[in-house]
């Protein structure tokens, strides 16, 4: 490393080194901080504080599917069984998932807690 100590007029010492050497430093921190990322995710994915979802569902998601339906297709929950989950009437239920009523936000919480997921992701 072609590193350069040089002292201000004021005492502070500075480190000077070449451009690529500093974008590589940088490099390597983004990748420290991606390792950290990734440990602190498998670490609450073995607590069960995560969980991975497949791609067909993520899919459907970002296709404009109703949410509450692909989430309760992939819990394999029939309306039925989501609405007496989430304390609301299947008929309510049926009108959030084919977009005739917007659920309130207490009934999305209450949806979102039947599924097991947060509200963010009915949002």
């Amino acid at each position: 490393m072609g590193a350069q100590i040089i002292t201000t007029p004021n005492g502070d010492r500075m480190v000077i080194i070449p451009e690529e050497e500093f974008i590589a430093l940088q490099e390597a921190a983004e990748d420290q901080e991606d390792i950290r990322a990734v440990e602190t995710f498998r670490g609450r994915l073995a607590r069960g504080e995560e969980e991975l979802v497949p791609s067909d569902v993520a899919d459907r998601i970002i296709d404009g599917e109703n949410k509450v339906r692909v989430w309760r297709e992939y819990r394999k929950l029939s309306a039925r069984e989501l609405a007496e989950k989430a304390e609301i009437s299947a008929a309510y239920l049926s009108q959030i998932e084919s977009g005739a009523r917007d659920g309130s936000f207490e009934t999305i919480k209450k949806v979102a807690a039947a599924l097991d997921i947060g509200v963010d992701d009915l949002a």
